[in-house]
C-alpha cells in the first residue's frame, strides 16, 4: 500500500503552555471577526517515519517496539482505513516490522520531575518510499517540525510547540462547540527537542517581568532524529530560517478553559471515590509500554539537554 501523504498535525497534548504568541498571531474563536484571511504558506507541522515491529493486542492496545523500546500506537478514526490495510498486510505477509508514517505525540504530567511519554499516532505506511510523499523525504526515524521553540512549564527540556493551524472550516466548528470539545480540539503538542548550537534561545516566559519584555517564541521548521530509550528528537537541519512571526493558530479562551476546568472539579467531586489501586495498577500498565534504559543526562548552563 502507499504512504499516505498527513495533513497538518492532529494531535492534542494534556498540558497546554502559559506563553503564547502575541494576539496578532493567535486566533481567539470567541472574538475572531467575520474576514477572509489568506492561508499561509507556512503551517504548524509534526510528522515522521519510524520503523519497528508492530504488536496488535487483542484489546486494542497496539503498541511498536523500535529498537528496545516499546512505545503506545493508536489511530483516529478518520485514518481507520489506513490501521486496518496495515492490519492485512501484517496478516497476509506475516511481516511485523513496518515502515510508518506517524504524528507523534508527548503526554506531559503535572509534576515537572515526572518524565514525560512517547506515542505515535498513524498517519501511513508504505512497502518501499514513496519519492512524492513524506515517506519518500525523510529516512528512518526522521521527523519534520514546524512550531514554536520554548520552554513549557511541565518539562525541563525545551519544546517544539505544534499548535492547531488556523482554517476558516476550522473557526466555524470551533464556534458552535461546547466548550470541553473546543479546548481539546484546540490543544497543542509540545514535543521535547535537544537542540545544540541552536541559532536563538528557546523562549522561556518569565513571571516576574512586565508583559512588554516578555518577548515570544520564534517560529522554526527543521527535520530531527527520533532517539529511542531517552523518548526525545535531536536536531538534524533547519529546513527554513527562523520566523519572529508564527502562522495563525487557533487558541481556546480563558473563558472556555475556567468552564471546563469547573464541570471537571463537579465531576470529580460527585463522582464515586475509586480504589487507589486502581490508579496504581494504570501507572504500572503504563510503564510496561515505555520501557525507557536509565541514562545520564547532561545540561548546558540555559537548561537544555545535550543530545
Amino acid at each position: 500500500m502507499p504512504s499516505t501523504e498527513p495533513t497538518p498535525n492532529e494531535l492534542n497534548e494534556a498540558v497546554t503552555p502559559l506563553i503564547t504568541p502575541s494576539l496578532d498571531e493567535e486566533v481567539n474563536p470567541d472574538t475572531e471577526p467575520h474576514t477572509e484571511i489568506a492561508e499561509p504558506s507556512a503551517i504548524f507541522q509534526a510528522v515522521g517515519i519510524i520503523v519497528g515491529e508492530v504488536n496488535l493486542g487483542e484489546d486494542g492496545k497496539n503498541t511498536i517496539t523500535i529498537g528496545r523500546s516499546q512505545y503506545p500506537l493508536f489511530s483516529i478514526p478518520k485514518k481507520r482505513k489506513v490501521f486496518d490495510a496495515l492490519t492485512k498486510e501484517i496478516e497476509t505477509t506475516g511481516n511485523l516490522t513496518q515502515r510508518l508514517v506517524v504524528y507523534p505525540k508527548a503526554i506531559h504530567f503535572p509534576r515537572k520531575e515526572e518524565p514525560h511519554q512517547i506515542a505515535f499516532q498513524l498517519v501511513g505506511f508504505d512497502r518501499g518510499r514513496e519519492q512524492e510523499t513524506v515517506s519518500g523525504e525523510l529516512d528512518d526515524l526522521e521527523f519534520k517540525f514546524s512550531g514554536l521553540w520554548q520552554f513549557i512549564p511541565v518539562c525541563p527540556t525545551p519544546c517544539i510547540s505544534v499548535f492547531r493551524n488556523f482554517t476558516r472550516e476550522r473557526l466555524e466548528y470551533i464556534k458552535q462547540a461546547e466548550p470541553a470539545r473546543k479546548v481539546k480540539f484546540m490543544k497543542a503538542s509540545h514535543v521535547p527537542m535537544l537542540w545544540k548550537d541552536a541559532p536563538l534561545r528557546p523562549f522561556r516566559f518569565n513571571p516576574k517581568a512586565p508583559k512588554e519584555d516578555q518577548g515570544h517564541p520564534a517560529f522554526v521548521t527543521l527535520k530531527a532524529k527520533f532517539l529511542p530509550g531517552r523518548d526525545v528528537f535531536a536536531f538534524v537541519a533547519l529546513l527554513a530560517p527562523p520566523q519572529e512571526t508564527a502562522p495563525r493558530f487557533l487558541k481556546a479562551s480563558k473563558k472556555d478553559k475556567a468552564t471546563v476546568l469547573q464541570e471537571s472539579k463537579k465531576y470529580q467531586a460527585t463522582a464515586k471515590p475509586r480504589d487507589n489501586s486502581d490508579r496504581q495498577e494504570r501507572s504500572h500498565q503504563v510503564q510496561k509500554q515505555v520501557q525507557k534504559p536509565i541514562l545520564k543526562k547532561n545540561r548546558d548552563q540555559d537548561g537544555t539537554e545535550k543530545a
